[in-house]
């Protein structure tokens, strides 16, 4: 039934049907008996999975990104996720860049998207955080730097957001790889990461010595960077105990893509990404020699693609293109797929 759905919702503007998905999602997770009629209808078989000191029910995830301001979480942790990750969430909040900035490529299973973090800031997310967590849900939330934020200062925004998540997350997500934000990518170089993942992990030290609460912190790296630049930032991810990586945010790069939008500025996602993200898990598992465990995230919309990120060396998956294209039973027709 989703295709034709799809067919309704592709007659919209991608962000306007977005802003409908979300909606919805809403009401549904807000109503018990629907949401219970939704867990049943979508309860794929139980896979469970350790990973950063947390127990997920199942290996595949939200992506950052589809639920920005944490709107419509709770329906979409009735679709059979074991983690959804919220945001990415700005301290402040921002519109982003000017529309159209999320175009559909239907031929390639793909899009691209120049977003730049709009949202509703942190206080706004906080409060659709404050609610009763379904059970069996990890929660994370991607946090990044607001846009009027020089890049030299962005380790503040950085630390505000981990002290306003902390509570209430179950990990956090660094993202400083979004293509769609001045500067953000500079942040990956290693002078610039060091600077930002140390006073995170500082900070961190702080709150253990306060709570006893550990959380988890991830970073989040783009598909794009040279052998080096990668080397230089798992360096310093490792020096600096991070607990694991997400593999990897929307690409620049375009190769292969024959649609006329390519030329479209913004971040590729969906289909056409997924063995240039298997091979980038590869790269970081041999690497690291296993020590960091890997978020793989790019192009996955079947059982196939999961176990190609799970064989390269991921402990877990998220998707986000392949649930537009695919639809909310995409999660347990994965699980039921899977070796």
């Amino acid at each position: 039934m989703y295709p034709y759905i799809r067919t309704l919702l592709f007659r919209f503007d991608p962000e306007r049907a977005h802003a409908l998905t979300i909606n919805l999602l809403r009401l549904s997770g807000a109503i018990p008996p629907l949401a219970a009629l939704l867990r049943y209808w979508y309860k794929g078989p139980a896979r469970p999975v350790n990973a950063f000191g947390l127990s997920f029910a199942n290996p595949i995830g939200l992506a950052a990104g589809y639920d920005k301001d944490g709107l419509g979480w709770r329906g979409l942790a009735c679709l059979g996720f074991g983690h959804i990750e919220v945001g990415t969430v700005t301290p402040q909040p921002q519109d982003g860049n000017p529309r159209p900035r999320i175009f559909r490529l239907p031929d390639e299973r793909a899009l691209i998207n120049r977003m730049g973090f709009p949202g509703r800031g942190a206080d706004f997310l906080v409060r659709q955080l404050a609610v009763t967590r379904p059970d069996n849900l990890v929660l994370g939330v991607n946090i990044g730097k607001n846009r009027i934020t020089p890049i030299e200062e962005a380790h503040r925004d950085y630390i505000s957001l981990f002290q306003t998540f902390s509570p209430l997350a179950d990990y956090l997500a660094v993202n400083v790889s979004s293509p769609n934000t001045v500067g953000l990518r500079s942040l990956q170089a290693r002078q610039n990461l060091n600077q930002l993942l140390g006073a995170l992990s500082a900070e961190r030290r702080s709150l253990v010595g306060d709570t006893s609460r550990n959380i988890p912190i991830l970073v989040k790296l783009a598909p794009d960077l040279s052998e080096s630049e990668l080397d230089d930032a798992l360096e310093v991810i490792l020096a600096n105990n991070m607990d694991g990586v997400i593999v990897s945010n929307t690409t620049i790069g375009r190769e292969g893509i024959q649609s006329p939008l390519a030329s479209e500025s913004g971040g590729l996602s969906g289909a056409p990404l997924s063995n240039l993200c298997t091979r980038l898990v590869r790269q970081v598992h041999q690497k690291t020699g296993g020590k960091l465990p890997i978020i793989g995230v790019g192009g996955i919309e079947n059982a196939n693609g999961v176990q190609e990120k799970l064989d390269a060396g991921a402990t877990l998956v998220q998707i986000y293109t392949g649930l537009i294209y695919e639809g909310p039973g995409l999660v347990k027709r994965i699980l039921q797929e899977l070796h």
